[in-house]
Protein backbone atom coordinates (compact mmCIF):
# COMPACT_ATOMS: atom_id res chain seq x y z
CA UNK A 1 0.00 0.00 0.00
CA UNK A 2 1.31 3.47 -0.92
CA UNK A 3 2.49 5.67 2.00
CA UNK A 4 -0.19 8.29 1.35
CA UNK A 5 -2.92 5.65 1.32
CA UNK A 6 -1.45 4.07 4.45
CA UNK A 7 -1.72 7.39 6.25
CA UNK A 8 -5.39 7.79 5.27
CA UNK A 9 -6.34 4.53 6.98
CA UNK A 10 -4.09 5.29 9.96
CA UNK A 11 -5.76 8.67 10.40
CA UNK A 12 -9.19 7.05 10.35
CA UNK A 13 -8.18 4.53 12.99
CA UNK A 14 -6.77 7.34 15.11
CA UNK A 15 -10.06 9.24 14.85
CA UNK A 16 -11.92 6.16 16.01
CA UNK A 17 -9.52 5.61 18.90
CA UNK A 18 -9.98 9.19 20.06
CA UNK A 19 -13.73 8.62 20.37
CA UNK A 20 -13.66 5.30 22.23
CA UNK A 21 -13.07 6.92 25.57
CA UNK A 22 -10.65 5.93 28.29
CA UNK A 23 -10.46 2.18 28.48
CA UNK A 24 -12.39 1.72 25.23
CA UNK A 25 -11.76 -1.07 22.73
CA UNK A 26 -13.35 -1.63 19.32
CA UNK A 27 -13.75 -4.93 17.44
CA UNK A 28 -14.49 -4.86 13.71
CA UNK A 29 -14.80 -8.03 11.59
CA UNK A 30 -14.84 -8.16 7.82
CA UNK A 31 -17.68 -9.84 5.95
CA UNK A 32 -17.94 -13.65 5.90
CA UNK A 33 -17.55 -15.73 2.78
CA UNK A 34 -20.92 -17.06 1.64
CA UNK A 35 -21.74 -20.29 -0.18
CA UNK A 36 -23.55 -19.88 -3.49
CA UNK A 37 -24.13 -23.57 -4.05
CA UNK A 38 -22.21 -26.80 -3.65
CA UNK A 39 -18.43 -26.20 -3.74
CA UNK A 40 -18.96 -22.65 -4.98
CA UNK A 41 -19.01 -19.34 -3.17
CA UNK A 42 -20.30 -15.90 -4.00
CA UNK A 43 -17.59 -13.47 -5.06
CA UNK A 44 -16.19 -12.13 -1.80
CA UNK A 45 -16.79 -8.50 -0.93
CA UNK A 46 -15.26 -7.10 2.27
CA UNK A 47 -17.25 -5.39 5.01
CA UNK A 48 -17.38 -1.64 4.37
CA UNK A 49 -16.62 -0.61 7.96
CA UNK A 50 -13.63 -2.96 8.13
CA UNK A 51 -12.21 -1.82 4.80
CA UNK A 52 -12.76 1.85 5.65
CA UNK A 53 -10.37 1.42 8.58
CA UNK A 54 -7.87 -1.03 7.12
CA UNK A 55 -7.86 -1.06 3.31
CA UNK A 56 -7.51 -4.84 3.63
CA UNK A 57 -9.51 -6.94 1.18
CA UNK A 58 -8.94 -10.52 2.34
CA UNK A 59 -11.70 -12.57 4.00
CA UNK A 60 -11.60 -14.00 7.53
CA UNK A 61 -10.03 -10.92 9.12
CA UNK A 62 -10.66 -8.83 12.24
CA UNK A 63 -9.46 -5.43 13.40
CA UNK A 64 -9.11 -4.37 17.04
CA UNK A 65 -8.53 -0.73 18.02
CA UNK A 66 -7.94 0.45 21.59
CA UNK A 67 -8.52 3.90 23.03
CA UNK A 68 -4.78 4.54 23.23
CA UNK A 69 -4.53 4.13 19.44
CA UNK A 70 -3.06 0.61 19.31
CA UNK A 71 -4.32 -1.45 16.37
CA UNK A 72 -4.22 -5.23 16.03
CA UNK A 73 -5.13 -7.22 12.90
CA UNK A 74 -6.13 -10.87 12.81
CA UNK A 75 -5.90 -12.45 9.36
CA UNK A 76 -5.41 -15.72 7.55
CA UNK A 77 -1.91 -17.15 8.08
CA UNK A 78 0.41 -17.94 5.20
CA UNK A 79 -0.43 -21.41 3.89
CA UNK A 80 1.19 -22.63 0.69
CA UNK A 81 -1.39 -25.34 0.04
CA UNK A 82 -4.37 -22.98 0.43
CA UNK A 83 -2.61 -20.24 -1.53
CA UNK A 84 -2.27 -22.62 -4.49
CA UNK A 85 -6.06 -22.86 -4.58
CA UNK A 86 -7.23 -19.45 -3.35
CA UNK A 87 -4.40 -16.99 -4.04
CA UNK A 88 -1.55 -15.41 -2.13
CA UNK A 89 -2.27 -14.21 1.42
CA UNK A 90 -0.67 -11.22 3.07
CA UNK A 91 -0.14 -13.05 6.37
CA UNK A 92 0.43 -11.67 9.89
CA UNK A 93 4.18 -11.12 9.49
CA UNK A 94 3.79 -8.70 6.56
CA UNK A 95 0.61 -7.01 7.80
CA UNK A 96 2.17 -4.34 10.09
CA UNK A 97 4.44 -2.91 7.40
CA UNK A 98 1.92 -3.31 4.59
CA UNK A 99 -1.16 -2.01 6.41
CA UNK A 100 0.36 0.19 9.10
CA UNK A 101 -1.14 -1.75 12.03
CA UNK A 102 0.80 -2.17 15.25
CA UNK A 103 0.49 -5.94 15.57
CA UNK A 104 -0.95 -8.86 13.66
CA UNK A 105 -1.80 -12.46 14.50
CA UNK A 106 -3.22 -15.48 12.75
CA UNK A 107 -7.01 -15.51 12.91
CA UNK A 108 -6.65 -18.94 14.51
CA UNK A 109 -5.49 -17.09 17.64
CA UNK A 110 -8.55 -14.82 17.78
CA UNK A 111 -10.34 -16.63 20.62
CA UNK A 112 -7.12 -16.80 22.63
CA UNK A 113 -6.06 -13.18 22.10
CA UNK A 114 -9.40 -11.32 22.37
CA UNK A 115 -9.98 -12.02 26.09
CA UNK A 116 -6.48 -10.73 26.79
CA UNK A 117 -7.15 -7.56 24.79
CA UNK A 118 -10.52 -7.04 26.51
CA UNK A 119 -9.17 -7.56 30.01
CA UNK A 120 -9.07 -4.38 32.13
CA UNK A 121 -10.92 -2.36 29.51
CA UNK A 122 -13.99 -0.31 30.46
CA UNK A 123 -16.09 -0.36 27.29
CA UNK A 124 -16.26 -2.62 24.25
CA UNK A 125 -17.46 -1.22 20.93
CA UNK A 126 -18.51 -3.24 17.89
CA UNK A 127 -20.98 -2.81 14.98
CA UNK A 128 -24.45 -3.75 16.21
CA UNK A 129 -26.82 -5.77 14.02
CA UNK A 130 -24.43 -6.09 11.09
CA UNK A 131 -22.73 -9.47 11.68
CA UNK A 132 -24.84 -12.47 12.61
CA UNK A 133 -23.50 -14.10 15.76
CA UNK A 134 -21.04 -11.33 16.64
CA UNK A 135 -22.81 -10.53 19.92
CA UNK A 136 -22.52 -14.18 20.94
CA UNK A 137 -18.79 -14.23 20.22
CA UNK A 138 -18.27 -11.04 22.19
CA UNK A 139 -20.19 -12.57 25.10
CA UNK A 140 -17.91 -15.59 24.97
CA UNK A 141 -14.78 -13.47 25.10
CA UNK A 142 -16.20 -11.42 27.96
CA UNK A 143 -17.05 -14.59 29.88
CA UNK A 144 -13.43 -15.64 29.54
CA UNK A 145 -12.44 -12.31 31.12
CA UNK A 146 -15.00 -12.75 33.92
CA UNK A 147 -13.48 -16.12 34.71
CA UNK A 148 -10.32 -14.25 35.73
CA UNK A 149 -11.88 -11.70 38.08
CA UNK A 150 -10.60 -13.69 41.09
CA UNK A 151 -7.11 -12.94 39.80
CA UNK A 152 -7.82 -9.20 39.68
CA UNK A 153 -9.00 -8.94 36.07
CA UNK A 154 -11.56 -6.25 35.23
CA UNK A 155 -14.24 -6.91 32.62
CA UNK A 156 -15.77 -4.21 30.38
CA UNK A 157 -19.04 -3.10 31.92
CA UNK A 158 -20.50 -1.35 28.87
CA UNK A 159 -21.09 -2.20 25.22
CA UNK A 160 -21.66 0.47 22.57
CA UNK A 161 -22.56 0.46 18.88
CA UNK A 162 -19.45 1.35 16.86
CA UNK A 163 -21.69 2.29 13.91
CA UNK A 164 -22.58 5.49 15.76
CA UNK A 165 -18.98 6.64 15.39
CA UNK A 166 -18.22 5.20 11.96
CA UNK A 167 -21.44 6.35 10.30
CA UNK A 168 -20.68 9.97 11.13
CA UNK A 169 -17.12 9.61 9.88
CA UNK A 170 -18.17 7.98 6.61
CA UNK A 171 -20.88 10.56 5.94
CA UNK A 172 -18.31 13.22 4.99
CA UNK A 173 -16.12 12.03 2.13
CA UNK A 174 -12.52 13.24 2.09
CA UNK A 175 -10.63 14.21 -1.07
CA UNK A 176 -9.35 10.66 -1.55
CA UNK A 177 -12.87 9.23 -1.44
CA UNK A 178 -14.31 11.91 -3.69
CA UNK A 179 -11.67 11.20 -6.32
CA UNK A 180 -12.47 7.48 -6.33
CA UNK A 181 -16.19 8.22 -6.59
CA UNK A 182 -15.63 10.56 -9.52
CA UNK A 183 -13.75 7.83 -11.36
CA UNK A 184 -16.47 5.28 -10.53
CA UNK A 185 -19.14 7.63 -11.88
CA UNK A 186 -17.11 8.23 -15.03
CA UNK A 187 -16.88 4.50 -15.71
CA UNK A 188 -20.60 4.05 -15.08
CA UNK A 189 -21.46 6.94 -17.38
CA UNK A 190 -19.51 5.27 -20.16
CA UNK A 191 -21.42 2.04 -19.53
CA UNK A 192 -24.77 3.80 -19.89
CA UNK A 193 -23.63 5.38 -23.15
CA UNK A 194 -22.53 2.00 -24.46
CA UNK A 195 -25.90 0.44 -23.60
CA UNK A 196 -27.87 3.28 -25.21
CA UNK A 197 -25.94 3.06 -28.43
CA UNK A 198 -26.15 -0.74 -28.55
CA UNK A 199 -29.93 -0.60 -28.19
CA UNK A 200 -30.39 1.78 -31.11
CA UNK A 201 -27.81 0.02 -33.31
CA UNK A 202 -29.37 -3.43 -32.85
CA UNK A 203 -32.87 -2.13 -33.56
CA UNK A 204 -31.65 -0.32 -36.68
CA UNK A 205 -30.09 -3.59 -37.83
CA UNK A 206 -33.38 -5.44 -37.28
CA UNK A 207 -31.89 -7.63 -34.56
CA UNK A 208 -33.70 -9.14 -31.59
CA UNK A 209 -32.77 -6.99 -28.59
CA UNK A 210 -33.20 -8.25 -25.04
CA UNK A 211 -32.63 -6.65 -21.65
CA UNK A 212 -29.69 -8.98 -21.07
CA UNK A 213 -27.93 -7.64 -24.16
CA UNK A 214 -27.76 -4.19 -22.57
CA UNK A 215 -26.84 -5.66 -19.19
CA UNK A 216 -23.86 -7.32 -20.89
CA UNK A 217 -22.73 -3.95 -22.25
CA UNK A 218 -22.79 -2.50 -18.74
CA UNK A 219 -20.72 -5.34 -17.30
CA UNK A 220 -18.21 -5.13 -20.13
CA UNK A 221 -17.62 -1.42 -19.64
CA UNK A 222 -17.34 -1.78 -15.86
CA UNK A 223 -14.63 -4.42 -16.04
CA UNK A 224 -12.92 -2.90 -19.07
CA UNK A 225 -12.06 0.14 -16.96
CA UNK A 226 -11.01 -1.57 -13.76
CA UNK A 227 -14.21 -1.76 -11.73
CA UNK A 228 -14.19 -4.82 -9.51
CA UNK A 229 -17.94 -5.47 -9.81
CA UNK A 230 -21.33 -3.77 -10.09
CA UNK A 231 -22.28 -1.77 -7.01
CA UNK A 232 -25.70 -3.48 -7.08
CA UNK A 233 -27.76 -5.68 -9.38
CA UNK A 234 -28.31 -3.67 -12.53
CA UNK A 235 -31.84 -2.69 -13.49
CA UNK A 236 -32.50 -2.90 -17.23
CA UNK A 237 -36.23 -2.46 -17.65
CA UNK A 238 -37.92 -2.32 -21.04
CA UNK A 239 -41.35 -0.81 -21.56
CA UNK A 240 -43.81 -1.53 -18.74
CA UNK A 241 -41.07 -3.22 -16.70
CA UNK A 242 -39.78 0.27 -15.86
CA UNK A 243 -42.82 0.70 -13.61
CA UNK A 244 -41.37 -2.01 -11.32
CA UNK A 245 -38.95 -0.09 -9.09
CA UNK A 246 -36.53 -2.93 -8.31
CA UNK A 247 -36.84 -4.82 -11.56
CA UNK A 248 -33.74 -6.79 -12.57
CA UNK A 249 -32.32 -7.20 -16.05
CA UNK A 250 -34.02 -10.26 -17.55
CA UNK A 251 -35.04 -11.72 -20.91
CA UNK A 252 -37.77 -9.27 -21.92
CA UNK A 253 -37.57 -7.92 -25.48
CA UNK A 254 -36.69 -4.28 -26.10
CA UNK A 255 -39.17 -3.02 -28.64
CA UNK A 256 -38.97 -0.20 -31.13
CA UNK A 257 -40.99 2.73 -29.83
CA UNK A 258 -40.67 1.86 -26.12
CA UNK A 259 -38.52 3.40 -23.42
CA UNK A 260 -35.75 1.60 -21.56
CA UNK A 261 -34.82 2.45 -17.97
CA UNK A 262 -31.32 1.50 -16.84
CA UNK A 263 -30.31 1.94 -13.21
CA UNK A 264 -26.73 0.74 -12.94
CA UNK A 265 -23.42 1.72 -11.41
CA UNK A 266 -20.05 0.15 -10.86
CA UNK A 267 -18.07 -0.21 -7.67
CA UNK A 268 -14.48 0.95 -7.84
CA UNK A 269 -11.98 0.33 -5.06
CA UNK A 270 -14.77 -0.03 -2.53
CA UNK A 271 -16.91 2.95 -3.59
CA UNK A 272 -20.23 2.85 -5.41
CA UNK A 273 -21.71 4.88 -8.21
CA UNK A 274 -25.44 4.95 -8.94
CA UNK A 275 -26.81 6.31 -12.23
CA UNK A 276 -30.21 5.99 -13.88
CA UNK A 277 -31.07 7.01 -17.39
CA UNK A 278 -34.29 6.47 -19.33
CA UNK A 279 -34.07 6.57 -23.11
CA UNK A 280 -36.04 5.59 -26.22
CA UNK A 281 -34.97 2.15 -27.37
CA UNK A 282 -34.69 3.32 -30.98
CA UNK A 283 -33.15 6.69 -30.11
CA UNK A 284 -36.25 8.84 -30.73
CA UNK A 285 -38.72 10.01 -28.08
CA UNK A 286 -42.41 10.03 -28.92
CA UNK A 287 -44.41 13.11 -27.96
CA UNK A 288 -45.92 11.52 -24.84
CA UNK A 289 -42.56 10.05 -23.78
CA UNK A 290 -40.84 13.40 -24.15
CA UNK A 291 -43.56 15.23 -22.21
CA UNK A 292 -43.17 12.94 -19.19
CA UNK A 293 -39.39 12.86 -19.53
CA UNK A 294 -39.08 16.64 -19.56
CA UNK A 295 -41.29 16.81 -16.46
CA UNK A 296 -39.01 14.43 -14.56
CA UNK A 297 -35.95 16.33 -15.78
CA UNK A 298 -37.43 19.65 -14.65
CA UNK A 299 -38.06 18.15 -11.22
CA UNK A 300 -34.46 16.97 -11.07
CA UNK A 301 -33.23 20.44 -12.02
CA UNK A 302 -35.24 21.83 -9.08
CA UNK A 303 -33.77 19.23 -6.75
CA UNK A 304 -30.21 19.98 -7.91
CA UNK A 305 -30.73 23.69 -7.24
CA UNK A 306 -31.88 22.79 -3.71
CA UNK A 307 -28.79 20.67 -2.98
CA UNK A 308 -26.31 22.97 -1.26
CA UNK A 309 -24.65 23.56 2.12
CA UNK A 310 -27.08 24.63 4.80
CA UNK A 311 -30.06 23.06 3.04
CA UNK A 312 -31.88 20.12 4.58
CA UNK A 313 -31.61 16.61 3.15
CA UNK A 314 -35.34 16.73 2.47
CA UNK A 315 -35.18 19.98 0.48
CA UNK A 316 -34.35 18.31 -2.87
CA UNK A 317 -37.23 15.88 -2.38
CA UNK A 318 -39.69 18.65 -1.59
CA UNK A 319 -38.54 20.59 -4.65
CA UNK A 320 -38.99 17.48 -6.79
CA UNK A 321 -42.47 16.74 -5.45
CA UNK A 322 -43.65 20.28 -6.13
CA UNK A 323 -42.59 20.20 -9.79
CA UNK A 324 -43.79 16.64 -10.40
CA UNK A 325 -47.17 17.18 -8.79
CA UNK A 326 -47.86 20.32 -10.78
CA UNK A 327 -46.87 18.43 -13.93
CA UNK A 328 -49.19 15.55 -13.06
CA UNK A 329 -52.06 18.00 -12.71
CA UNK A 330 -51.19 19.72 -15.99
CA UNK A 331 -50.82 16.48 -17.99
CA UNK A 332 -53.90 14.78 -16.59
CA UNK A 333 -52.19 12.15 -14.47
CA UNK A 334 -54.02 13.74 -11.55
CA UNK A 335 -57.55 15.10 -11.88
CA UNK A 336 -57.80 18.71 -10.77
CA UNK A 337 -61.47 18.28 -9.89
CA UNK A 338 -60.75 15.24 -7.75
CA UNK A 339 -57.31 16.07 -6.35
CA UNK A 340 -57.64 19.82 -5.99
CA UNK A 341 -54.88 22.39 -6.09
CA UNK A 342 -51.15 21.79 -6.05
CA UNK A 343 -51.04 22.27 -2.28
CA UNK A 344 -53.98 19.89 -1.83
CA UNK A 345 -52.37 17.20 -3.96
CA UNK A 346 -49.09 17.49 -2.07
CA UNK A 347 -50.70 17.60 1.38
CA UNK A 348 -52.77 14.47 0.69
CA UNK A 349 -49.87 12.80 -1.17
CA UNK A 350 -51.93 12.17 -4.30
CA UNK A 351 -48.68 12.24 -6.27
CA UNK A 352 -47.70 9.00 -4.53
CA UNK A 353 -49.61 6.98 -7.13
CA UNK A 354 -46.93 7.88 -9.68
CA UNK A 355 -43.97 8.86 -7.51
CA UNK A 356 -43.58 6.59 -4.52
CA UNK A 357 -39.91 6.82 -3.54
CA UNK A 358 -37.60 9.44 -2.09
CA UNK A 359 -35.47 11.66 -4.28
CA UNK A 360 -32.14 10.97 -2.56
CA UNK A 361 -30.07 8.63 -0.45
CA UNK A 362 -26.50 8.77 0.81
CA UNK A 363 -23.88 7.27 -1.48
CA UNK A 364 -20.43 5.99 -0.62
CA UNK A 365 -18.90 2.60 0.09
CA UNK A 366 -22.43 1.21 0.10
CA UNK A 367 -24.85 2.22 -2.63
CA UNK A 368 -27.33 3.12 0.13
CA UNK A 369 -24.61 4.43 2.35
CA UNK A 370 -24.61 4.79 6.11
CA UNK A 371 -25.32 8.05 7.92
CA UNK A 372 -28.29 9.40 9.81
CA UNK A 373 -30.91 11.37 7.91
CA UNK A 374 -31.81 13.24 11.10
CA UNK A 375 -29.87 16.35 12.13
CA UNK A 376 -27.95 15.21 15.26
CA UNK A 377 -27.93 18.69 16.79
CA UNK A 378 -31.75 18.77 16.69
CA UNK A 379 -32.66 15.13 17.33
CA UNK A 380 -34.73 16.07 20.40
CA UNK A 381 -37.12 18.22 18.39
CA UNK A 382 -40.06 15.93 17.58
CA UNK A 383 -43.41 16.65 15.99
CA UNK A 384 -46.21 14.25 15.14
CA UNK A 385 -48.41 14.04 12.07
CA UNK A 386 -50.88 11.57 10.63
CA UNK A 387 -49.98 10.13 7.24
CA UNK A 388 -52.88 10.83 4.85
CA UNK A 389 -52.42 7.53 2.99
CA UNK A 390 -51.72 4.96 5.71
CA UNK A 391 -53.31 6.75 8.66
CA UNK A 392 -50.20 6.02 10.73
CA UNK A 393 -48.85 8.51 13.23
CA UNK A 394 -45.37 9.56 12.15
CA UNK A 395 -42.79 11.23 14.36
CA UNK A 396 -40.90 13.86 12.41
CA UNK A 397 -37.46 15.07 13.45
CA UNK A 398 -35.48 17.82 11.71
CA UNK A 399 -33.83 16.57 8.54
CA UNK A 400 -30.06 16.47 8.19
CA UNK A 401 -28.30 19.72 7.30
CA UNK A 402 -26.12 19.29 4.21
CA UNK A 403 -22.38 20.02 4.44
CA UNK A 404 -19.56 19.96 1.87
CA UNK A 405 -18.26 16.43 1.37
CA UNK A 406 -21.61 14.70 1.74
CA UNK A 407 -22.52 12.63 -1.31
CA UNK A 408 -26.09 11.85 -2.27
CA UNK A 409 -28.12 10.75 -5.26
CA UNK A 410 -30.76 12.92 -6.92
CA UNK A 411 -33.26 10.60 -8.58
CA UNK A 412 -36.82 11.72 -9.27
CA UNK A 413 -39.11 9.39 -11.19
CA UNK A 414 -42.53 9.00 -12.69
CA UNK A 415 -44.33 5.65 -13.13
CA UNK A 416 -47.61 5.41 -14.99
CA UNK A 417 -49.57 2.16 -14.99
CA UNK A 418 -52.72 1.68 -17.06
CA UNK A 419 -55.82 3.35 -15.63
CA UNK A 420 -59.08 4.61 -17.06
CA UNK A 421 -58.36 7.92 -15.28
CA UNK A 422 -55.13 8.52 -17.24
CA UNK A 423 -54.64 9.38 -20.92
CA UNK A 424 -53.78 6.15 -22.76
CA UNK A 425 -50.64 7.58 -24.42
CA UNK A 426 -48.97 7.67 -20.99
CA UNK A 427 -49.72 4.06 -20.02
CA UNK A 428 -46.82 1.75 -19.09
CA UNK A 429 -44.23 4.51 -19.09
CA UNK A 430 -41.67 4.49 -16.29
CA UNK A 431 -39.01 7.21 -16.14
CA UNK A 432 -36.26 7.84 -13.63
CA UNK A 433 -33.26 10.15 -13.93
CA UNK A 434 -30.52 9.74 -11.33
CA UNK A 435 -27.24 11.52 -10.80
CA UNK A 436 -24.61 11.44 -8.06
CA UNK A 437 -23.90 14.75 -6.33
CA UNK A 438 -21.08 15.86 -4.05
CA UNK A 439 -22.12 18.78 -1.85
CA UNK A 440 -19.60 21.60 -2.36
CA UNK A 441 -19.06 25.00 -0.79
CA UNK A 442 -21.15 26.67 -3.50
CA UNK A 443 -23.80 24.06 -4.22
CA UNK A 444 -23.20 20.57 -5.58
CA UNK A 445 -21.04 18.85 -8.19
CA UNK A 446 -22.77 16.30 -10.42
CA UNK A 447 -20.13 13.66 -10.97
CA UNK A 448 -22.25 11.43 -13.22
CA UNK A 449 -23.05 13.78 -16.08
CA UNK A 450 -20.58 12.04 -18.37
CA UNK A 451 -23.71 10.46 -19.80
CA UNK A 452 -26.19 12.91 -21.36
CA UNK A 453 -29.46 13.70 -19.65
CA UNK A 454 -31.19 16.23 -21.95
CA UNK A 455 -33.53 14.53 -24.46
CA UNK A 456 -31.98 16.16 -27.52
CA UNK A 457 -28.52 15.11 -26.34
CA UNK A 458 -29.70 11.54 -25.79
CA UNK A 459 -31.17 11.37 -29.28
CA UNK A 460 -27.98 12.77 -30.81
CA UNK A 461 -25.87 10.26 -28.88
CA UNK A 462 -27.99 7.33 -30.04
CA UNK A 463 -27.77 8.39 -33.69
CA UNK A 464 -24.01 8.01 -33.46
Amino acid sequence: MEPMTLSIYAQRRARVAAQLGQGGIAIIPTAPERARNRDSEFLFRFDSYFHYLSGFGEPNAWLVITGDGHTTLFCNPKDLEREIWDGVRLGPDAAPSHLGVDAAFSVAELDQQLPQLLENKATVWYPFATHKGLETRVDGWLNAVRARVRFGALCPQAQHDLCAILDEMRLIKDDFEQDVMRRAAQISAGAHIRAMQRSAAMLRAGQDVREYHLDAELLHEFRQHGSQYPAYSSIVAAGANACVLHYRADTAPIRDGELVLIDAGCELDGYASDITRTFPANGRFTGAQRALYELVLASQDAAIAATKPGARFTDPHEATVKVLTQGMLDLGLLDKDQHGTLDDAIHHRHYFAHYMHRTSHWLGMDVHDCGSYVEPTEVGQVSERRDPLSGETIKDRPSRILHPGMVLTIEPGLYVRPSDRIPREFWNIGIRIEDDAIVTAGGCELISRGVPVRPDEIEALMRG
